[in-house]
C-alpha cells in the first residue's frame, strides 16, 4: 500500500507500507492508515527521493470520536481527498501543517456545529493555498471569484458568489472553530455555499474537480 502523508518538516511525502494484508498487518497497520489520522513516525528515505519506507509508525494521539461518528468520518475523508488533490509540494509548510493538525483535533473534539466544519475547513484552507479574500467584507457585498475580492457591485461575469454566500464566507473566516454551531445554516445554504467554494477553488486549482467525496458530503449534510 502507498500512504500519502502531510508532514511538518517535509511537506507531502509518499511511503510504501509493507505487510498490510498479512494477519499481523490487518490488525495493526491498517488501523493507523485511515484518512486524517495523526501519526508520528520514523522513515527511511530512498536515494531517489520518490518512495520512502517506514521504520516505525504510531498514532500521535488517540481520536475519541472521529472514527466512530459517520458525520466526522465523512468530513475527514473529504479533508484527506482535498489535501491529496491540492497539496503537491514536497517543501515544508509549517503553517499549513499546523492548521491541518489542529483541524483534526478540533473535529474530533467537536460536539456542536459539525455540519459546518467542512465549510469552515475549505474557507480557511484558502489562506494557506494563496487565494483567500484580499479585502474586508462590507454588508451586502458580492464576492468576485476572479479577483478574490468582496465588492458592493455585482461583477459583469458569472464567476461570483451571491450576497448570501459572500456573507457566509466572511462568517466562516472570522469564526472560531469551537463556535461553528453559532453559524445557523440550513441544508440548502450549506450545499449552495459548498458549490460556490468549489467554483472558487476550481478557478485557482483545477484539481478540485476530481474530489469525489463531495457527493457523499451533500448526502450527509
Amino acid at each position: 500500500m502507498v500512504a500519502y502523508l502531510l508532514t511538518d518538516v517535509g511537506g507531502r511525502r509518499s511511503f510504501m507500507v509493507q505487510g498490510v494484508r498479512s494477519r499481523s498487518g490487518r490488525g495493526s497497520k491498517l488501523a493507523v492508515f485511515q484518512p486524517m489520522f495523526p501519526v508520528e513516525f520514523e522513515g527511511l528515505e530512498s536515494s531517489k527521493q520518490q518512495m520512502h519506507r517506514f521504520k516505525e509508525i504510531r498514532t500521535a494521539f488517540v481520536l475519541q470520536s472521529l472514527p466512530f461518528d459517520v458525520r466526522k468520518s465523512t468530513i475527514s475523508l473529504f479533508m484527506a481527498e482535498v489535501l491529496y488533490r491540492l497539496v503537491r509540494e514536497s517543501e515544508p509548510n509549517e503553517a499549513l501543517f499546523d492548521f491541518v493538525w489542529g483541524s483534526v483535533g478540533a473535529l474530533d473534539a467537536m460536539q456542536e456545529g459539525i455540519a459546518n466544519f467542512h465549510l469552515w475547513f475549505l474557507a480557511n484552507l484558502s489562506r494557506f493555498l494563496g487565494f483567500c479574500p484580499g479585502n474586508e467584507y462590507v454588508p451586502g457585498a458580492w464576492f468576485d471569484i476572479r479577483e478574490g475580492l468582496f465588492t458592493p457591485v455585482q461583477p459583469a461575469h458569472t464567476d461570483v458568489m451571491t450576497r448570501e454566500c459572500a456573507a457566509i464566507l466572511r462568517d466562516l473566516l472570522e469564526c472560531d472553530v469551537r463556535l461553528l454551531a453559532e453559524i445557523g445554516l440550513n441544508r440548502s445554504q450549506r450545499v449552495g455555499f459548498l458549490n460556490a467554494m468549489l467554483v472558487y477553488f476550481g478557478y485557482h486549482l483545477d484539481a478540485i474537480s476530481a474530489v469525489q467525496s463531495v457527493r457523499i458530503l451533500k448526502e450527509v449534510f
